[in-house]
């Protein structure tokens, strides 16, 4: 397979957006949907780069990348850490969640813990939910007005401007899902014993506001820009989901070029010899 053309799934920089017009199950290209087994071989292929670009990105120390992952209940945030974040090394990585804020937290501005958890040189961060809670979950609970949402909006994109001068490639997916297969993955949850501790009974209140939640992430996606874009992925086929988030990363770590630092010594200057012998008992 071809590199995927990705334009499709990226939201046009600052405007405003539908998602009713993008897809939760299909990706075509040339007119032809993506075929799974096709799919799952090239992924694995995929992998095998991030796991070489990443090793440079944390050999050369210079350049950082934060990944922001945001769906509704079941979207599959985690099962997108293991199953393309899985193949990055881990001492290069360093996962996020960002639940209700803790006393301490409330005390200092939303974007106080953000920060404090954002990449540092050499590493890749992924935020499973991130900052732009404070423009979702509050702003549909009734925690702040509409007003208030689009000021933190207006934060947000400084923010990631801020982190953008200093090195770090930001990149954004919604993993787009569709209410049936929500249901489905929710009713799966409640039918299988070993999943009950991952069902919450307020999903089933967040889905009583699903038009409310479409509403606030469209206007979410307006902080999309080319130094941290949004990229919608349809997200109620996990094979095809895997696919195309390995794919935006591998063209985003490539455009990023980290290459391994120069030695600073001749490697035929310290020949391997055999080790000793050991000593015999007197």
């Amino acid at each position: 397979m071809k590199p995927t053309t990705l334009q499709q799934l990226l939201v046009p920089f600052g405007r405003k957006i539908k998602l009713s017009s993008y897809s939760t199950d299909d990706f075509q290209v040339e007119g032809q949907s993506l075929k799974k087994e096709k799919v799952q071989q090239k992924t694995a292929e995929l992998h095998d780069q991030l796991s070489d670009l990443q090793a440079r990105l944390y050999a050369e120390g210079k350049q950082s990348l934060l990944v922001v992952l945001q769906a509704r209940d079941g979207g599959g945030k985690d099962s997108t850490v293991r199953r393309v974040i899985g193949a990055f090394n881990p001492n290069g990585v360093h996962v996020a969640n960002f639940k209700q804020p803790t006393p301490l937290e409330l005390q200092h501005d939303f974007l106080w813990r953000i920060h404090q958890e954002a990449p540092s040189q050499g590493m890749v961060a992924v935020f499973n939910r991130s900052h732009y809670e404070d423009v979702l979950v509050t702003r549909v609970n009734g925690l702040i007005t509409p007003e208030k949402a689009q000021q933190n909006l207006e934060h947000i994109v400084h923010f990631e401007r801020l982190l953008a001068d200093a090195g770090t490639r930001i990149v954004k997916f919604y993993l787009h899902l569709s209410p049936e297969e929500q249901k489905a993955r929710l009713q799966d949850r409640l039918d299988d014993p070993s999943k009950h501790w991952k069902f919450d009974p307020s999903d089933l209140q967040a889905r009583e506001h699903w038009h409310d939640y479409t509403a606030a992430y469209e206007d979410a996606f307006t902080s999309s820009r080319d130094y941290a874009p949004w990229y919608i992925i349809p997200a109620d086929r996990k094979w095809l989901r895997d696919y195309l988030i390995s794919e935006v990363l591998v063209q985003l770590l490539e455009e990023m070029n980290p290459q391994f630092p120069d030695a600073h010594f001749e490697a035929t200057d310290y020949p391997l010899k055999d080790v000793p012998e050991a000593p015999q008992p007197q």
